[in-house]
């Protein structure tokens, strides 16, 4: 069975700023529309919304992102009202407090609900459990890793056969560094403050300011590796605070209280990550609690970069240890500093094997490509059923 003619797919999410579940939902949707078939992404807005409408996918504005109740109500009658003007055959909620209203407007015009599992919910109380369940209740669960799948059958005891693990896939047409020029690169070696006769070894973590992302424990490494006479590296912060202001202050202050301004940079949002991956000799993921895929530890091995990344969740899956990068424990400075020296002395030649060790693996496994046809797939599954 294929999509019928006159497909038509509504993704609901909370933003399209910058992201993991962001990125799959502007895929999905490309590949909808070229499978000839027609994509709304219901959400708040975000500067993901012009890739949408440029790829011919339809924006339908509204405030999903709210866990206000009557907000919730609200947007349930209007995802109805949009899931019958536009015959809506699918629909496809992506976070957990959308999920109610998308759920609430599929069951009232009986049309096809899925959902992604996009992350690891913590659940301390009953309420909480049932909150996260949402995303449980429809035709089916979609896990982005294995390690995903893992937790929602232990978590909420699901049929094995109502939730299926599609790994997040990887443009390899954006992420191609043949594809890079190197005009690319300078702009964003200038735009970053960065001399051009900067030899230092260069590690790039990439992600939104916030916490769990590790930042403190890179800090920290940097100051132990300061200590140990060691000043041939760079540590670049790509990422942007999204309002977490305290956060963004807290890490310039214990940036400067280490000495650490000429070592360690906060450069904001990137644009285009495949030149930042370039431009840069090692990544980092020093997640403090598991990702449940973790993109910026595949997307820098489709550029042909070696990853250090927290030894948890799904980045032991898409990370191998001593082969296309290294697996570290989370929240050890120490731990970090170490593997980070190691990847200095390695040399660049060596670093290279690994990067290519890792790019040739990301191309088997994590295409994106791939990833929109399980996932068209899956929807296929769900009407079939539906028939």
């Amino acid at each position: 069975m294929a999509l019928p003619p006159d497909f038509t797919l509504l993704q609901v999410v909370p933003e399209l700023e910058t992201g993991g579940a962001e990125q799959t939902t502007i895929d999905v949707a490309r590949a909808v529309i070229e499978a000839g078939g027609r994509a709304f992404v219901a959400t708040r807005g975000g500067r993901m919304v012009a890739r949408l409408e440029a790829d011919g996918g339809r924006l339908a504005q509204m405030p999903v992102q709210s866990k206000n109740p009557l907000v919730m109500l609200g947007n349930a009658s209007r995802l109805v009202d949009l899931i019958r003007r536009e015959k809506v055959s699918l629909v496809h909620a992506r976070s957990r407090a959308p999920a109610f209203s998308a759920l609430w407007a599929a069951q009232a015009t009986r049309t096809p609900f899925v959902a992604t599992y996009h992350g690891v919910y913590k659940a301390n109380s009953a309420l909480k459990r049932w909150y996260n369940a949402v995303m449980t209740r429809g035709d089916l669960v979609i896990a982005n890793s294995d390690y995903t799948r893992d937790h929602v059958l232990a978590e909420h005891g699901l049929d094995p056969a109502k939730i299926v693990s599609i790994p997040r896939g990887v443009d390899l047409d954006r992420f191609n560094p043949g594809w890079v020029p190197p005009l690319r690169t300078e702009a964003l070696r200038e735009a970053w403050g960065i001399a051009a006769d900067d030899r230092r070894t260069r590690f790039l973590l990439a992600g939104r300011l916030t916490r769990i992302k590790g930042h403190l424990t890179i800090i920290e490494a940097a100051a132990q590796m300061k200590a140990a006479s060691r000043h041939d590296f760079l540590i670049l912060f790509a990422g942007d605070d999204q309002g977490r202001t305290d956060y963004g202050a807290e890490l310039t202050a214990a940036i400067a209280a280490a000495g650490l301004q000429d070592a360690v940079k906060i450069v904001g949002h990137c644009d285009d990550m495949p030149a930042a991956y370039l431009l840069c000799d090692v990544a980092l993921l020093p997640t403090t609690v598991p990702e449940s895929f973790g993109r910026a530890a595949v997307e820098p091995q489709a550029m042909g970069r070696t990853v250090i990344a927290s030894n948890h969740g799904g980045t032991v899956e898409t990370v191998v240890d001593g082969t296309t990068g290294w697996l570290v424990p989370p929240g050890d400075p120490a731990a970090w500093a170490e593997a980070m020296t190691r990847a200095i002395d390695l040399g660049a030649a060596a670093r290279l094997r690994m990067g290519e060790s890792g790019m040739s693996r990301t191309r088997q496994l994590y295409r994106v490509d791939a990833m929109c046809a399980a996932t068209l797939g899956a929807y296929e599954r769900i009407l079939e059923a539906r028939a």
